[in-house]
């Protein structure tokens, strides 16, 4: 037996589908691109309370312009141009009427009153005018019902300064003039006009309110932004609707209660200090007097381990105290070269800046956050380069670095990275987090990246933040 051959038709053959793999692959790629627009619309989205809610008011007042001039439109403007241009049609068809039931002789008073009173002019003669091609919408309207009246296909002529149209009447053809400016309807305008006030008159009013509610919001988050444990910071003012109020009470509660608990802190850290300097001061004391015959490398040692205690008791009481300062404008680079001879070892120092440039900072917080830097460079590097420009300080060095997954946490009190724990070189982990207390409190910025020695490197930014 042979083999059947089985030709599909040719509509048939000609259809590929797409493999299920190749369709879900362009449905994803659809949906991400979807998702990229969605993504890039929300780039343009303002990022403040007050924007987003302008926009959301603006867009709402321009749906209700859009609504309102569709709904003016739809139930008041056409009927009312509908009827305005039935009277019209009337009174045009009236008025030939009457024309030609008058006596010829007065006629031309007849004519004279529709001028003066209706802006019509009656023509017998037939007139050689080209067909109107300009057609207002009040226009239309006219023709249509002329021809509804008339039961007659008449027509329209474009002349000079008037629009005439043929009304037929009797054993007469007539032509009537109208001016086009005094017999169109502009109620679609006015509408318009009207919707739009209408729409501004609320959306000026809704931003008023939002701007009222608002201010004291963005009031509160300034407040809070400048709030860094301050004792004299001005309290928020309890008045206006009962939500912001008990929102200005809570936080003025708050900060009250956070200044009071930073206070005591000190206060406990500044009598630690004082209670255990008294006995590092007698170990000192004992040292000094212990007879020539003992180990001078014991001693050494007892030496070194009590200026790490004093070296931390010290460290702990500046984190306490970590308070904000008032700015006042310096010289930036006789400062860093001040500061830098204060080290017994040499710094490379880069500068891009003038000689006389004056910044605006906080000058104890600058010094300290600047020796922080260099000093915990120095202990795990041989060489440090510090660069200063405008705005920022950069202090670099060919140690070990700093792994980006530790970068955050060697800000954190007490944390030490496993390299820097040997006494010989660690401090007492609070160098660091000194710096971020600072920089946090007087708003500048302070980054970990790779150096081009190999090591590690801190951008310190304090340009606007200040």
């Amino acid at each position: 037996m042979g083999q059947r051959l089985h030709v599909l038709p040719l509509e048939r053959r000609c259809v590929r589908r797409p493999l299920g793999g190749l369709g879900r692959r362009i449905r994803f790629r659809r949906q991400m691109s979807l998702l990229n627009r969605i993504r890039q619309a929300e780039t343009f989205k303002p990022k403040s309370l007050l924007g987003r809610t302008t926009l959301t008011l603006a867009v709402s007042s321009l749906m209700i312009a859009v609504v309102s001039t569709i709904a003016l439109n739809v139930f008041i403007i056409d009927p009312i141009a509908e009827r305005s241009a039935d009277d019209e049609a009337a009174l045009l068809v009236l008025s030939a009427q009457t024309w030609v039931e008058l006596p010829p002789q007065a006629r031309p008073y007849f004519e004279l009153e529709l001028a003066q009173s209706h802006d019509l002019i009656i023509s017998v003669a037939e007139q050689s005018l080209p067909p109107l091609t300009r057609y207002l919408p009040f226009t239309e309207l006219l023709l249509s019902k002329l021809r509804q009246r008339l039961d007659l296909d008449v027509s329209m002529y474009d002349g000079d300064d008037l629009i005439w149209v043929d009304v037929p009447m009797a054993d007469y053809n007539l032509q009537i003039g109208f001016s086009p400016d005094r017999r169109d309807v502009q109620l679609l305008y006015v509408a318009v006009v009207i919707a739009g006030l209408g729409a501004g008159i609320v959306f000026l009013t809704s931003l008023l309110i939002v701007r009222k509610i608002a201010r004291p919001l963005v009031q509160a988050a300034k407040q809070a932004e400048e709030f860094r444990g301050l004792a004299d910071i001005e309290p928020l003012p309890e008045t206006g609707p009962r939500e912001l109020v008990s929102l200005a009470r809570n936080f003025n509660t708050m900060a009250s209660e956070i200044a009071l608990l930073l206070a005591n802190r000190t206060t406990l850290m500044a009598g630690i200090s004082h209670d255990l300097r008294t006995p590092l001061t007698r170990m000192r004391l004992a040292l000094a007097l212990l007879p020539e015959g003992v180990d001078p490398s014991l001693v050494q040692r007892f030496e070194n381990n009590l200026e790490a205690m004093d070296t931390l008791i010290s460290d702990a009481l500046r984190f306490a105290k970590g308070t904000r300062e008032e700015r006042q404008e310096i010289a930036l680079r006789p400062l860093v070269e001040d500061m830098l001879q204060s080290f017994d070892q040499e710094v490379v120092f880069h500068t891009r800046v003038e000689s006389d440039l004056v910044a605006d900072l906080a000058l104890n917080a600058f010094s300290r956050v600047f020796m922080n830097l260099v000093g915990n460079g120095l202990k795990y590097a041989t060489n440090v380069s510090v660069s200063l420009t405008a705005n920022q300080v950069v202090v670099s060095d060919d140690g070990p670095g700093i792994p980006e997954a530790e970068r955050a946490r060697v800000f954190q009190p007490f944390y030490r990275l496993e390299g820097s724990r040997n006494p010989s070189t660690g401090g007492s982990g609070l160098g660091l987090a000194v710096v971020q207390q600072l920089c946090a409190a007087h708003g500048w910025q302070i980054e970990i990246g790779d150096s081009v020695q190999g090591g590690a490197s801190f951008i310190l930014r304090f340009g606007e933040g200040d």
